[in-house]
């Protein structure tokens, strides 16, 4: 926080706060990434599964369905048997993609910088 700035800014529902609950579950930021720029913007279930790496089943539809309900995606359900449910960004969740990919593309400029933190406990990143 800077001196003098207002501490009414940091409240627990302020605007930062709110943001960095998109990145506190990596999962969120992922799928919006991968929806964004893998997929057009929109994906079935298993191609999505398959796009992300270590993510469990659970844990994707976990993650969708609390996307769907913070209006970040739509879930479309098609009426053919068995049924096919597809993804997509919505309005929100394109203006979403924008910081997401900031944040992503200064990983990659900045990965020496990355490379050069110590390994928590709770990482998974191989030393």
């Amino acid at each position: 926080m800077q001196a003098g700035s207002d501490e009414g800014n940091w409240r627990e529902d302020c605007a930062p706060r709110r943001v960095m609950e998109i990145f506190a579950t990596k999962w969120t930021s992922m799928i919006l990434h991968t929806l964004h720029a893998q997929h057009d913007g929109a994906a079935r279930n298993g191609v999505l599964h398959r796009s992300l790496p270590g993510i469990s089943k659970k844990m994707l539809v976990q993650t969708l369905r609390e996307m769907e309900e913070s209006g970040l995606i739509h879930r479309h359900v098609e009426n053919t048997v068995p049924p096919a449910v597809e993804y997509s960004l919505t309005p929100l969740g394109i203006r979403f993609v924008g910081l997401v990919e900031l944040v992503y593309g200064w990983g990659r400029e900045n990965a020496d910088a990355l490379d050069q933190l110590q390994v928590r406990q709770t990482s998974r990143r191989k030393v």
